[in-house]
């Protein structure tokens, strides 16, 4: 969209937003060169200087403008048109439109590069506002020759990079197709450079490019530089210069600090005293000791420590004291990045809602992820915060294997004292009443049924045992229910035919007393646990309902003759 042949030019811009429009040419050193237009225009009673680039509509106007590539002679008209400007008083806008300066023989021998540092330079002196708009593409140097300004906007639908896409893939993976993902890599839409803070605004496109409504975009445009001048106007010449200065200082990652005068010394020279050893910090020594030889320990005695599960010469207060070290670098990179903002902003709002992560903020968490990683990766970057990484990776892993081997051994060792020392004090108390469970427990898998001096007999047991172990200081979690295998033959069989039954009975009772919309709603009210009332009365209206519609006699009839074997029925209230 940025490259479309009908998008509106600077010209077309220009000629839409002032009342009056006059151009300026040349260089007074060389030629006039076509790809940059300058010129003075009116907007609402006040004189603005307009320098822009200047693509053609077609072949012949795009060979005539040279396809918007400056040579040293167009960044140089611009130059003289910018000191024109700061002499008199007019603000500057400036229009960026271009693949790049002109990369051929002839501009090299004129100066192209210093032509372009020369505008870096001067741009940075100028008293006068300054305000950019890329409306189409802005390539490289031959972009910010023009566009060091104090607010920098950007089209919807352009782009801003420090290559193109095509000689990025070109460089990198060696096959220009591979463009596509190379402008993924390079950020160079407006919303990315925004969050990168290179860009200052965003001016909204009618749907489809601006190519579709010149006139709608042209007023766009004049609203937001509008609104930039009238913001800058506000500001003296000495705030003005240290706003520019501070917007490009702020985007190579620097913190300013106040200024410290240099103290001047003479004749020095290194003072010949004996260097005293320093206390070397944590990370520093378990460094070290982990890769260097010469009396220390090296990796493969290390590795055979952990193995044998001997105790680390480094100890877990070292390792804390690493991690945190290892934080305050983590945070230090981030700065570095450029990310610690969003680093800020994405802390605060997973802290709001953490149950509760939406697909948004998961997208930007792996944005966060993926460009630390592309810049923490780098070669010859953060080498030192890497091998700090890597050390505290590794000794953490075989502190934990040495615990893991370490936490079986002091368990078994436990629970043997505590066996012991439940033997000693409870084994002779215990006995009688373990006894009197066992019995139960026989009688029980042999099929008899427990009298109700047996029955109580049990719980009493119970009772007993768990006072004992709390005697003891043993507190009783729960009650485990073991599967006998002693049961006799063919009885589980025999119950689930019983089950089955009994549900079927259950089911004919329900569709007979129409209590189906009963049953949902109350499935309705425990799924929304409003009301426990109305539950409990929903349960005891069901099974009064259920109860009343089966016919007790016909459904012993049915189970006994569902089951082969016969089932007397205590032998089969007591199983159950």
């Amino acid at each position: 969209m940025a490259r479309h042949p009908n998008r509106p030019t600077f010209l077309d811009h220009v000629l839409n937003i002032t009342d009056k429009w006059v151009e300026l040419h040349g260089d007074r050193a060389g030629y006039d060169d076509p790809a940059i237009v300058t010129g003075l225009g009116n907007i609402d009673g006040k004189t603005y200087m307009f320098i822009g680039h200047q693509k053609g509509r077609n072949t012949k106007e795009n060979i005539k403008r040279n396809f918007g590539m400056p040579t040293p002679h167009g960044y140089r008209k611009a130059l003289r048109m910018m000191r024109y400007a700061d002499h008199h008083g007019f603000p500057i806008i400036t229009f960026v439109d271009t693949p790049g300066a002109f990369a051929d023989l002839k501009s090299e021998e004129l100066g192209q590069g210093e032509a372009i540092a020369f505008n870096l330079r001067e741009m940075f002196g100028l008293k006068v506002p300054m305000v950019s708009v890329v409306i189409g593409e802005g390539g490289s140097g031959g972009a910010l020759a023009i566009c060091c300004a104090n607010k920098l906007l950007m089209m919807e639908n352009s782009v801003f990079y420090v290559a193109s896409p095509e000689a990025c893939a070109a460089i990198l993976w060696k096959d220009s197709q591979a463009s596509p993902k190379a402008a993924e890599r390079l950020r160079i839409t407006p919303k990315a450079l925004r969050r990168l803070k290179i860009a200052d605004g965003i001016i909204p496109e009618p749907l489809g490019g601006a190519h579709l409504n010149p006139t709608w975009t042209s007023q766009q445009i004049k609203i937001a530089v509008m609104n930039a001048m009238e913001e800058l106007s506000e500001l003296d010449n000495d705030s003005l210069l240290h706003q520019r200065y501070m917007k490009y200082r702020i985007l190579g990652g620097f913190v300013e600090t106040k200024l410290v005068d240099p103290v001047k010394k003479s004749r020095m020279k290194k003072k010949d005293v004996k260097m005293i050893p320093v206390e070397k910090s944590s990370l520093e020594d378990v460094n070290t000791s982990l890769v260097t030889d010469g009396g220390q320990i090296k990796i493969e005695d290390l590795k055979k420590r952990a193995r044998e599960g001997k105790i680390l010469p480094v100890s877990a207060e070292t390792i804390t004291k690493v991690r945190q070290e290892v934080d305050k670098e983590l945070t230090n990179a981030f700065i570095s990045m450029g990310l610690h903002e969003e680093l800020e902003s994405l802390k605060t709002e997973l802290s709001r809602s953490p149950e509760t992560i939406d697909s948004a903020l998961k997208e930007r968490v792996n944005n966060l992820v993926q460009e630390f990683k592309q810049q923490f990766d780098r070669p010859e970057s953060f080498l030192q915060l890497k091998q700090k990484l890597k050390v505290l990776s590794w000794v953490s892993m075989l502190h934990k294997q040495i615990l893991e081997k370490k936490r079986p051994q002091k368990e078994n060792e436990k629970a043997e004292k505590l066996k012991g020392e439940i033997n000693e004090k409870l084994l002779d108390k215990m006995k009688a009443k373990m006894e009197v469970l066992r019995t139960a427990r026989t009688l029980v898998a042999s099929g008899t049924v427990l009298d109700a001096d047996q029955i109580e007999a049990v719980a009493a047991a119970k009772d007993t045992l768990i006072e004992l172990l709390k005697s003891v200081n043993l507190e009783l979690v729960g009650l485990g229910t073991t599967k006998l295998p002693t049961a006799p033959p063919g009885l589980e069989e025999e119950l689930t035919k019983v089950d089955d039954v009994v549900m079927k009975e259950i089911d004919m009772a329900v569709e007979k007393a129409g209590l189906r919309h009963k049953i949902e709603e109350l499935k309705a009210e425990i799924a929304s646990g409003s009301n426990e009332e109305k539950i409990e009365q929903l349960v005891s209206e069901i099974k009064e309902e259920i109860a009343a519609a089966i016919d007790l006699t016909e459904l012993r009839k049915r189970v006994e003759a569902s089951v082969v074997s016969s089932i007397q029925e205590p032998a089969y209230a007591g199983c159950v």
